[in-house]
């Protein structure tokens, strides 16, 4: 099987305006919510490197600038602790900084994912590329991304993460129709549809927030007209390139993913990321966990009373 162009660069959407979590989001981007102490979009940024990715695209949008400085230096705060002696506190602000190559274009007129990744067609040129969405982290600990790059090495094409739902939550989501391969974890796409109604889902596995895309996506995406909710999908322009030979940049796969996935999207998914991040932090964790399991007794104590 021979190898395909290697994958250099990533891409990271974060334009949207975050409505879902006002008003904590009406001056801060929703991508610089603390997931513990960090940022959830670093997370992301990290997961990249950790895949051998240091040239970050970042897609921003108005009132996103914090981002920006979060990965830029920041000589006064590190000169500060410095004076104190602070190397902890020194060494993790030091850290985003020094992550990746970072680079930022704005989206200015925000027409859906797919318009977003359209955006960034100059920097990405005529290669490969990752996209990773904020609103998904996926743990450290499982190596999705590098597995999925390893795939497009050796098939080509485009590649997306799927992960198995119930029935019930398909609407919520795009899924996949597929067809196995030679590999257990490897699938090829056959069609994909944004967000089905209930019952007309092609099959249980569900895209989420991980892409390697073949340039060809540029293309095919300039010619995409809006799709659901009056906006360019990304997952219309891969249901085209699915139909379209490999050495024409076309077929797409799917890695099936059944690890551990964190969704900050929403408020009680962000919740729980935040308390199962805390409670796997070897130095928050011994005072965490005692507190929370009695919080929760209590909490179930009250509950039962009260009914």
């Amino acid at each position: 099987m021979a190898d395909f162009e290697p994958v250099l660069k990533a891409v990271v959407p974060a334009a949207g305006l975050g409505t879902r979590f006002l008003p904590a989001t009406k001056a801060t981007p929703k991508e610089m919510l603390p997931v513990v102490d960090k940022p959830a979009i670093q997370y992301v940024v990290e997961e990249a490197v950790a895949a051998g990715l240091t040239d970050v695209l970042m897609i921003t949008g108005r009132s996103k600038r914090s981002i920006e400085d979060h990965f830029d230096r920041a000589y006064e705060l590190e000169e500060a602790l410095r004076a104190k002696g602070d190397d902890e506190r020194l060494g993790a602000v030091r850290e985003s900084s020094d992550l990746a190559i970072m680079h930022y274009v704005r989206q200015g007129d925000p027409r859906g994912l797919g318009h977003a990744v359209y955006c960034a067609r100059q920097h990405v040129g005529n290669e490969p590329f990752a996209v990773l969405l904020g609103d998904d982290m996926i743990d450290a600990r499982d190596q999705l991304l590098t597995r999925m790059i390893d795939v497009r090495r050796r098939y080509g094409g485009s590649v997306v993460a799927l992960m198995e739902v119930e029935p019930d939550q398909v609407s919520a989501y795009g899924c996949a129709a597929i067809e196995g391969t030679d590999e257990d974890d490897v699938v090829k796409i056959t069609d994909l549809v944004e967000k089905p109604p209930a019952g007309e889902a092609p099959s249980n596995w569900i895209i989420i927030g991980r892409y390697v895309c073949d340039p060809a996506v540029f293309d095919v995406l300039e010619k995409t007209p809006p799709g659901r909710g009056g906006e360019i999908q990304l997952t219309d322009a891969l249901r085209t390139l699915a139909d379209i030979p490999v050495e024409n940049g076309g077929t797409v796969y799917g890695v099936k993913f059944r690890g551990r996935r964190y969704d900050t999207g929403n408020k009680l998914e962000y919740l729980r990321t935040v308390v199962q991040f805390a409670s796997e932090r070897p130095d928050l964790a011994p005072e965490f966990m005692p507190w929370l399991r009695e919080f929760v007794a209590r909490h179930g104590v009250e509950t039962s009373e009260e009914s």
